[in-house]
């Protein structure tokens, strides 16, 4: 499928602020893509997350045009960390507010999935626009593991486990889970659920379907349902909605600067890759794998 993204123009990585597109009498809107699971953690699987330190310098780059018409959030996100996604959403809207009287809107344009903290970045946007077939929404907490008592004394392995504080160990996959962890679990998850729930109403306002209950339920809608559920301004494709809203301005798609050796076209190097960082990156990437096939993706 093609996308906006396949159509620009230009690639900026490294330009200096203000000669963002290729004709300095041009305004310009920024694209920035937000694909991936949101997560603080970095090594092997960087590339493929979301989080403020690597966004940072792109979000920064994307508001410093100053014939910036308006900033793209292209997300497509099953979401993830909910600290990261509050950090890079208030990141946003701080960029956004710092520029004063040459304030540009911020629209995001939900692509497969604008889920969970993907929803929560949408939010941060002034305007939300999905395809029809997008997913939206997920707008709950999920907390996940395995239980795995007794496998260790099955393989004749002795855990030695040494805590100073009832509590430090809590939901311990190796230990019988208890009643009292997983209220303490749930009761965490509501703290977490009403934070969402606030920032949503906070972004979205009286654009909210009134009298529907099962909108902060964690459910996932089209993008048909949420537009009618209010949780998006409109159905259509990125190209389409800026190329109407701001006809004489170049979209540029703004991205983070690769390492030296990938702008080289050279792959990660041997050395200090060993079986530890190995045996990190693969379960990295099924813990990627694993949010995205929660939307069948």
């Amino acid at each position: 499928m093609t996308t906006l993204l396949d159509r620009l123009p230009n690639t900026v990585t490294g330009r200096l602020p203000g000669r963002l597109g290729e004709r300095a009498d041009r305004s310009v809107v920024s694209v920035v893509r937000l694909h991936g699971v949101i997560t603080p953690a970095l090594g092997p699987m960087a590339r493929s997350v979301l989080n403020l330190s690597v966004l940072e310098p792109v979000l920064k780059r994307a508001f410093a045009p100053e014939r910036l018409a308006a900033v793209a959030l292209m997300i497509n996100s099953p979401g993830g960390s909910a600290t990261q996604s509050a950090l890079i959403a208030d990141r946003i809207r701080g960029l956004a507010e710092e520029r004063g009287e040459r304030k540009a809107p911020v629209l995001a344009f939900c692509e497969d999935v604008a889920a969970s903290g993907g929803y929560w970045l949408a939010c941060a946007a002034d305007e939300i626009y999905a395809h029809a077939t997008s997913l939206v929404g997920s707008i709950g907490v999920v907390s996940h593991g395995f239980g795995l008592a007794g496998l260790l004394e099955r393989l004749g392995v002795e855990r030695r486990l040494y805590t100073a504080g009832s509590n430090k160990a809590r939901l311990d996959p190796f230990l019988p889970e208890k009643e009292e962890d997983v209220a303490w679990l749930s009761a965490l998850q509501g703290q977490l659920h009403e934070q969402f729930q606030g920032w949503v109403k906070e972004r979205r306002g009286d654009k909210l379907a009134t009298g529907d209950g099962d909108l902060f339920n964690g459910e996932v809608w089209t993008g048909a349902n949420a537009e009618r559920l209010g949780l998006v301004d409109g159905l259509g494709t990125a190209r389409e909605i800026i190329a109407n809203r701001f006809p004489d301005a170049e979209p540029v798609l703004v991205e983070g600067r690769k390492p030296l050796l990938a702008r080289l076209g050279v792959g990660a190097p041997a050395a200090g890759f060993g079986a530890a960082s190995l045996a990190e990156g693969l379960l990295q990437a099924a813990e990627l794998r694993a949010a995205w096939a929660r939307f069948g993706l």
